[in-house]
């Protein structure tokens, strides 16, 4: 079993910036992709950035693409949200997800078996 702990989420103001990030533990962990959604109150779980492990290619939604940049760390088994120019929609619970096997969808959450348990994101105007 893949355990996912992410941290760094708070409140910072419009234009600022935070770094989240998601370590995994468990049994030897070698995920196909990792990822972050994001959940806002009354809405939908959505899709913000993904990375392929083992290529490091990387994907973005249109609402967070030249703010937000996803990254990961092999030898501590981390992925990274630096997410820069913070907008106040970007308020919202983030979560790390991770998908242990090939799969073709990058942006649907039901293609991902694991999940953190998320962290607070707030941003004030």
């Amino acid at each position: 079993q893949v355990q996912l702990v992410e941290s760094g989420g708070g409140l910072v103001q419009a234009g600022g910036s935070l770094r989240l990030s998601c370590v995994a533990s468990g049994r030897t962990f070698s995920p196909y992709r990792m990822a972050w959604f994001r959940q806002a109150p009354g809405k939908e779980r959505e899709f913000v950035a993904a990375i392929r492990w083992s290529t490091i290619i990387t994907t973005y939604a249109d609402s967070v693409k030249d703010r937000f940049t996803i990254s990961r760390d092999n030898a501590k088994n981390t992925v990274y949200l630096q997410m820069n120019n913070l907008k106040p929609e970007d308020t919202a619970a983030y979560y790390c997800a991770a998908r242990s096997t090939v799969v073709a969808s990058v942006l649907a959450a039901a293609s991902y078996n694991y999940w953190g348990q998320g962290t607070q994101v707030t941003v004030s105007s």
